[in-house]
């Protein structure tokens, strides 16, 4: 056996699992969506107070025709709206720490899953799932509507499938 330091650096290196190249791009992808996440959380809970204020002037333009109908369509109906702006105002703190949550969770479980362990997907699934139960508790279901909210769940679904696929490289 040689006493060569550099071939013990070798050995130790050659031991340990390569990070697969779609984990590393999923993991990736997770920490941006992350920062991004949390950006966007941060920004809603500061303007919620001025989202409040203008929930008139918006419901005008949206009855009046000022605004085109692509947009209109994306957005729902006026009145609720109207419900959905007022309970996220209403409840911007516990939202705004839930969304925190659940941006730690998912960054933990990529960031787990990145160094190849089994633990770091339940992290980030519960992570990826709790948005939809904190919106269910404190604005219902009608949240659950509208072009932005199946978008949001079609990109989830894909990571969670995705993550999925790859929990075969995942270790105890």
């Amino acid at each position: 056996m040689s006493n060569n330091p550099n071939d013990l650096l070798t050995n130790e290196f050659q031991d340990k699992p390569k990070l697969p190249s779609g984990l590393n791009v999923l993991t990736i992808l997770t920490f941006i969506g992350c920062a991004i996440q949390l950006f966007f959380d941060a920004y809603g809970y500061l303007k919620a107070r001025q989202s409040f204020d203008n929930i008139d002037k918006l419901k005008d333009q949206m009855n009046s025709g000022q605004m085109p109908a692509w947009l209109k369509s994306m957005m729902g109906d006026p009145d609720n709206l109207v419900f959905i702006i007022t309970k996220r105002y209403e409840n911007r703190l516990p939202l705004l720490l839930l969304s925190i949550a659940s941006v730690v969770l998912c960054f933990w479980g990529a960031l787990q899953m990145r160094k190849l362990k089994k633990q770091g997907y339940p992290f980030y699934l519960i992570g990826e799932l709790l948005p939809f139960l904190a919106s269910f508790l404190f604005i219902g279901t009608i949240s659950f509507a509208g072009t932005f909210f199946y978008i949001g769940v079609c990109f989830i679904l894909l990571f969670i499938l995705f993550y999925t696929l790859q929990r075969k490289y995942l270790v105890d």
